[in-house]
């Protein structure tokens, strides 16, 4: 199978007054007959961040972001629960590979995306979780007795996301957006949550259009984290001197879009690759040092274990990549990963804390190539 393509930029949404297709509005969209709001600020920083389509399900407390809707170029997606809403939002995230918003209202309605994102921070997907809460007056516990008021809405959400944001004034809403969006795409990948409160998305304001996020080069992609050189100048070493080297090729490679990178450093070294489940894709199935996807073989198993260096690539090992927790090493490991917490979680290894693409680009360069079938 030939490395998947860069995933084609999606449809832009249809024309509206304020603004050309695809483009962030020129002036702020609110009217005569319906003054800008909190919402409006919200679907107009995330235009000016590079959105352009957003996913969801309004509730009462969200209702002034999802009116502010109506009046920007955000093409939205509206699904029957937050949990379906919540899992397009990540598909989208994934074939796109940019950040993708998912709107929903406070209490239940944020509750009901959760499944959806420990699957996006399982997968390393850039999701944008947005949502209502109760008037700024019930923040922090205060038990006014507000609709769907829970007593901490977002510690349900940090031990999955990557960070949350609450928003308490309208001038918070730019930065707040803007903090999100860079977090959701530092290496590693996943989502992050952000909180607004009715009263401060219904509220009029005068602020003026944050041209200021908008990228010149368009929606921001996935910043890649550099390899030390001098580890892959170490791993380079390692393999060289290796008689049987293996790959291990996990979903890191493929959000990476490591696929040539590998593909280039498997022909040099002479080296079968194995993928995890996540990895399918990152290496041509057909290629003859293809071992296939890997999961509870264990044949595979046994045959990555005798490699006498082993480079695993955008995998944690963890139980499903690793037949269960049965793989055990017998020669020298060489990790690259971008999740600093799984590195070396289950391994000792020489531990490469990097974006999978950059980090075997330099261990390609450094190998010395090996003659095919040696």
């Amino acid at each position: 199978m030939a490395p998947a393509p860069t995933p084609a930029p999606e449809p832009e949404p249809g024309p509206s007054p304020a603004s050309a297709p695809g483009s962030a509005p020129d002036s702020p969209s609110g009217s005569a007959s319906s003054p800008r709001t909190g919402g409006d600020l919200v679907a107009e920083s995330l235009a000016a961040l590079g959105a352009r389509t957003v996913f969801g399900l309004p509730g009462q407390h969200a209702l002034g972001l999802f009116d502010a809707l109506r009046r920007s170029p955000l093409r939205y997606v509206g699904l029957r629960t937050e949990n379906n809403a919540g899992f397009a939002a990540d598909a989208h995230a994934r074939l796109t590979g940019t950040v993708t918003p998912l709107l929903v209202s406070t209490g239940p309605g944020a509750l009901m995306s959760l499944p959806a994102l420990q699957e996006s921070a399982a997968a390393s997907a850039p999701v944008l979780g947005i949502s209502s809460q109760v008037p700024v007056a019930g923040l922090g516990g205060r038990r006014r007795g507000y609709l769907h008021e829970l007593r901490d809405q977002s510690a349900s959400f940090r031990g999955i996301v990557k960070s949350v944001h609450t928003v308490r004034a309208l001038s918070q809403i730019p930065s707040a957006l803007a903090a999100a969006w860079a977090t959701a795409l530092e290496a590693p990948c996943g989502p992050v949550w952000v909180e607004i409160p009715q009263d401060v998305l219904l509220a009029p304001t005068d602020l003026p259009f944050p041209h200021s996020l908008a990228s010149p080069d368009g929606p921001a992609r996935p910043r890649p984290l550099p390899a030390p050189a001098e580890l892959t100048a170490q791993a380079a070493e390692l393999l060289d001197a290796s008689r049987r080297p293996a790959i291990l090729a996990g979903g890191g490679v493929v959000r990476a879009g490591a696929h040539a990178e590998l593909l280039a450093l498997a022909e040099r070294l002479d080296a079968p690759v194995a993928t995890t489940f996540g990895g399918k894709g990152a290496f041509p199935g057909e290629h003859p040092l293809s071992l296939g996807s890997w999961l509870e073989d264990q044949h595979t198993t046994d045959f990555l274990a005798d490699a006498d260096v082993l480079l695993v690539a955008g995998s944690g090992l963890g139980e499903l990549s690793s037949n269960y927790h049965t793989f055990a090493p017998r020669g020298r490991l060489i990790h690259i990963e971008a999740d600093l917490g799984k590195l070396e979680a289950n391994h000792p290894a020489l531990g490469i804390h990097a974006d999978a693409r950059d980090a075997l680009a330099a261990i390609g360069a450094a190998v010395t190539p090996r003659p095919a079938g040696g």
